[in-house]
């Protein structure tokens, strides 16, 4: 299926932007919504012509709505949607404020169940239309810390696979897409980790136009954390758990240098709630 006409939330900085970037190398025309609509305006501006900045708060559903339209309104019929827009607040999740619980739900995950409702609204019965779905490696390596976002992530990845199956026949493609730790803002402070690279999002970016081209169903990012994921999934608790001690994967969010996030965490907290992914 060729894709020529993408829409990715979260767009206007780290693995969106990088994807819109990455998607205009490989022909594509883009369209990017964030909630930072000024951001969003000048990204779209730095990107070229074939690029268009809209703002989109993923928590609204008619805010969603009128995103896609506008999308359509601009470039033709949209061929996929990527689900990028996401925040990572980190802690024990007893010390955890409920309002952070609820915007990490109503965005990790709510966002994802909104955009891919509309997107098949639009797409069935067109009998195509690719889905992608950024989860996160914690969505199967869960991690102290960060409790949360990580049932955020392993909720895409249930929900991803679900729709697969809803799907099937249909001529819908969709993709998880589980990114490590990828060097951007949202990992400010992280302790460094065992057995697997920080890798820029230019690497994400990369795996998304990939899989839009082969129809890969789940990815990775970096490669690597495939096996290890698959061995912690796969094997009893007791074992799983040590090797999660071997990777250190407790300790990356827990020993966090939280000074080093303050300015993330002011980001996504501007201050009238409103959550910039």
């Amino acid at each position: 299926m060729a894709i020529e006409r993408i829409a990715i939330t979260g767009g206007a900085r780290g693995i969106g932007r990088a994807t819109a970037q990455a998607c205009l190398r490989a022909g594509m025309s883009v369209v990017i919504g964030d909630v930072d609509g000024d951001a969003c305006a000048t990204v779209s501006s730095e990107l070229g012509d074939r690029a268009v900045g809209l703002r989109l708060d993923v928590r609204d559903a008619d805010s969603f709505e009128a995103f896609l339209t506008e999308a359509e309104n601009r470039l033709g019929p949209l061929d996929a949607l990527v689900n990028n827009a996401g925040i990572a607040p980190i802690g024990m999740f007893v010390d955890e404020d409920p309002d952070d619980t609820q915007r990490l739900l109503d965005i990790n995950i709510g966002g994802v169940l909104t955009g891919t409702r509309l997107a098949l609204r639009r797409f069935l019965p067109r009998g195509r239309g690719h889905i992608v779905n950024l989860a996160s490696s914690a969505g199967q390596i869960a991690t102290a810390g960060g409790a949360t976002y990580s049932a955020t992530k392993h909720a895409v990845v249930g929900f991803t696979r679900a729709i697969r199956a809803e799907t099937r026949g249909t001529g819908i493609r969709t993709t998880i897409v589980m990114p490590g730790l990828i060097r951007t803002d949202m990992i400010s402070g992280f302790a460094k980790p065992r057995g697997t690279r920080i890798v820029g999002p230019d690497a994400v970016a990369d795996a998304i136009v990939g899989a839009l081209h082969n129809g890969r169903q789940e990815v990775f990012v970096p490669r690597e954390l495939g096996p290890i994921a698959r061995l912690v999934t796969g094997t009893p608790p007791a074992v799983a758990d040590r090797i999660k001690r071997v990777f250190r994967a407790d300790t990356i969010m827990t020993h966090a240098d939280m000074g080093a996030r303050t300015g993330y965490t002011h980001r996504i907290h501007d201050g009238s709630n409103k959550i910039q992914p």
